[in-house]
């Protein structure tokens, strides 16, 4: 797989507090990468660096090898944790307003054949995250988990090359939870997309993950805390295949390339 994004000697720093120095990573599309790491270590910047909501301080971002602007474009969609849906449009309204932005910039309205066609589009991607019979319902109608399967949708429905997921299923319960991490997982390969996703949940970040990396602090000054930034502290590469000379957890198959980046 060849690189998608490249971030170089990348830093983020707020006032006179360090959150990420020296950040160099190359991550290859169609990869799923999980972002662990105790609070603070900078994984949401990280997240919003890359959906162009904010800039490095320092550091380069390429996208197919082409500096990434620091603005939201439509390669890139994202889900957080809590549900970013309009609570007083329907299902399918809040799914096809996205297509409508972007198709009719100034008035957010489409007409005619071109409005039967987004919601043929909005339509399919609802049945896609299993919301095909939910049309016409509201968020207050929805429980929590089809009201993230509808943000699931809202991101996808332009066709991001990148999904980035900021704690996407951490205020949802246990069962509903395993349903999201198939959901998110068929739909990873149906689009060929490539994910990003922070999560607090080790067991998560392996389970769907091809990739994790941990951000943490490698350097501690108890006298001036906010001066040091977290790195890369661990680069694990998860495969399915079990090679000479790897380990292996036997309970789900799942091989590990430990690259420590001490």
């Amino acid at each position: 797989m060849s690189a998608l994004l490249n971030l170089r000697n990348v830093w983020v720093e707020y006032g006179d507090k360090i959150v990420l120095e020296g950040l160099s990573l190359d991550i290859a599309a169609g990869s799923f990468v999980s972002v662990i790491g105790p609070s603070g270590a900078g994984k949401s910047s990280l997240l919003r660096m890359i959906l162009g909501q904010e800039a490095p301080t320092r550091g380069t971002i390429l996208l197919d090898g082409e500096p990434l602007t620091p603005e939201c474009g439509p390669d890139r969609g994202v889900v957080f944790q809590r549900y970013s849906v309009f609570p007083h449009l329907s299902v399918l309204h809040n799914t096809l307003f996205g297509l409508e932005c972007e198709r009719a910039p100034f008035t957010a309205r489409l007409f005619g054949a071109r409005r039967r066609a987004a919601i043929s589009e909005a339509e399919e991607m609802l049945a896609a995250v299993g919301l095909g019979d939910s049309l016409h319902l509201h968020p207050a109608e929805m429980s929590g988990g089809m009201q993230q399967r509808l943000a699931i949708a809202q991101a996808l429905i332009k066709r991001p090359r990148i999904l980035l997921l900021d704690e996407p299923f951490g205020a949802l319960d246990p069962g509903i939870r395993a349903d999201m991490h198939a959901l998110i997982t068929r739909l990873w390969s149906d689009y060929s997309l490539t994910v990003i996703m922070v999560t607090h949940d080790i067991r998560e970040a392996f389970s769907l993950g091809t990739r994790v990396l941990t951000l943490d602090k490698r350097r501690h000054d108890p006298h001036a805390p906010h001066r040091f930034g977290a790195v890369v502290a661990y680069d694990l590469q998860l495969t399915k295949r079990s090679p000479a000379h790897t380990t292996t957890d036997d309970s789900n198959g799942i091989t590990i390339d430990i690259n420590d980046n001490n």
